[in-house]
C-alpha cells in the first residue's frame, strides 16, 4: 500500500517537473531567436562600484566603446577605499559622457549598494536606465542598442542576461554557469508567460519613471541586497516587462573560482527569495521540492523493484524532455558546453540548493562589500 502511494506521489512529481519545463520553460527554450531594431533612445548606463579598481579600469572603457548615438555613463563610486574613486575622476575627464557620482558613507545607509543607487539614479539625465556591475562587461559594442530596442511605449522594463566566462578544465565553473543558466530560463520564461519575477543587475533596464513608481528600493531597503530582483518583483507585471536575449545583449563577468566564494555569493542571492510575491515564492519552492523529490522518491521504490520499469521510464522520460528544453535555451545563451555534464550538474546543485538553506537559517549571508 505503502509503495502503491509513493508509486503515484512520483509520478505526480513528474507531471509537475514536465509541467515547468514543457509548459513554462519552453516558453523561452522554443521560441524564436530575437531580432535586433535599432531605436537610438537616449540612455544612461549606471554602473556602481565599491573597491573595484582592478575591475573598473579594465570595463569602463569597454563601455565607453559602444556604438550608440546618445547615451552617458554615470559611475557612481560607493566611498570606496581603494583607488576607484581616483579612476573614475580620470574617466570624467576622459570621456564626455561620464558623469561622476560620489557617495560618502551614511550613517542610516552604510554599507547600502541601493542607497548609491539611488543618486545615481537621480543624476541620471536621460530617461531610461541601463544598469551593469563594476565587474561586468559587454560581449559586443552594440549592448546598448540591443537591450534598448526591446523597449517599446508599454514595455519598459527589460531582463538581460548576464553570463559568466567559461575557465577550461574546470567543472566548478560549469556548475556555476549552468546554475546561471537555469536562473535565466526561469526568469526569461515567467516573464514571457506575464509573471516577471525576477532579474539581475549585471544586465537590467528599465525606464526612470518605473523607479519613482514605486518609490524606488523604500519598501526592501532594510534588506542590503536585491536591489535587482527585489525591484523588478515589485515594479514588474504582465504589461510593462519584456526580455532581450540576443547575442549582443548578454554580458559577461569572472566567476568564482572557489567552491566555498560561490557558495557565499549563493548565499546572499537566496536569501532575498523570501521577500518576494507570494506567488513567486510558491512557484520556486514547488519547482525546488519536484527536483529533489524526483530523486529520493525513486530510491524506495527501485530498492523494492516496484514497478521498477515504470519507475525507470519515468525517469529517462523526465531526463530527456528537460535535457531538450534546457538544450534549446542553452543554445540560445551561448552555453551549450555545461549540457554534457547534464544531469550530474543538477543533483549536484540540488544538494547545494538544500546546504545554503540550512546555512542561512543559523547564520546571516555577507552583502555589499
Amino acid at each position: 500500500m505503502m509503495l502503491t502511494f509513493t508509486l503515484y506521489f512520483f509520478i505526480a512529481i513528474v507531471v509537475i517537473q514536465l509541467f515547468y519545463y514543457l509548459v513554462v520553460f519552453g516558453k523561452f527554450s522554443f521560441t524564436r531567436a530575437q531580432e535586433i531594431e535599432a531605436k537610438n533612445i537616449p540612455i544612461s548606463v549606471i554602473v556602481c562600484a565599491k573597491n573595484e579598481e582592478e575591475n573598473v579600469i579594465k570595463y569602463i572603457p569597454i563601455l565607453a566603446e559602444q556604438n550608440y548615438p546618445d547615451f552617458e555613463i554615470v559611475l557612481i563610486d560607493d566611498a570606496s577605499r581603494d583607488n576607484t574613486l581616483d579612476i573614475f575622476e580620470e574617466f570624467e575627464k576622459t570621456y564626455p559622457n561620464v558623469k561622476l557620482v560620489k557617495v560618502k558613507n551614511n550613517e542610516a545607509f552604510w554599507g547600502n549598494k541601493k542607497y548609491a543607487l539611488t543618486l545615481g539614479i537621480k543624476a541620471a539625465k536621460k530617461e531610461y536606465l541601463l544598469f551593469t556591475d563594476a565587474d561586468c562587461y559587454p560581449t559586443s559594442k552594440d549592448w546598448i542598442t540591443a537591450m534598448s530596442s526591446q523597449f517599446t511605449k508599454q514595455r519598459t522594463i527589460v531582463l538581460g542576461y548576464g553570463g559568466y566566462e567559461k575557465i577550461a578544465n574546470s567543472f566548478l565553473n560549469k556548475i556555476i554557469r549552468y546554475e546561471t543558466l537555469l536562473t535565466a530560463i526561469q526568469y526569461f520564461s515567467w516573464a514571457k508567460i506575464g509573471k516577471p519575477y525576477m532579474g539581475v543587475g549585471r544586465n537590467l533596464a528599465y525606464k526612470k519613471e518605473e523607479f519613482f513608481n514605486v518609490n524606488g528600493f523604500i519598501d526592501h531597503i532594510q534588506v542590503r541586497s536585491g536591489d535587482d530582483d527585489l525591484f523588478i518583483n515589485q515594479a514588474s507585471d504582465s504589461d510593462n516587462t519584456t526580455i532581450a536575449y540576443s547575442p549582443e545583449s548578454f554580458t559577461y563577468s569572472a566567476p568564482k573560482t572557489t567552491f566555498k566564494d560561490w557558495f557565499t555569493q549563493k548565499r546572499r542571492h537566496v536569501a532575498t527569495a523570501k521577500y518576494y510575491k507570494t506567488f513567486d515564492k510558491i512557484q520556486l519552492g514547488l519547482f525546488f521540492s519536484s527536483q529533489l523529490l524526483f530523486l529520493l522518491l525513486p530510491i524506495a521504490l527501485l530498492a523494492f523493484q516496484f514497478q521498477w520499469i515504470l519507475v525507470l521510464s519515468l525517469i529517462g522520460s523526465r531526463y530527456l524532455i528537460t535535457w531538450i528544453v534546457t538544450g534549446f535555451a542553452a543554445g540560445k545563451l551561448k552555453e551549450k558546453d555545461v549540457m554534457y555534464w547534464y544531469p550530474i550538474i543538477e543533483i549536484i546543485l540540488i544538494f547545494t540548493q538544500i546546504n545554503i538553506f540550512i546555512t542561512n537559517i543559523f547564520s546571516k549571508p555577507a552583502n555589499w562589500k
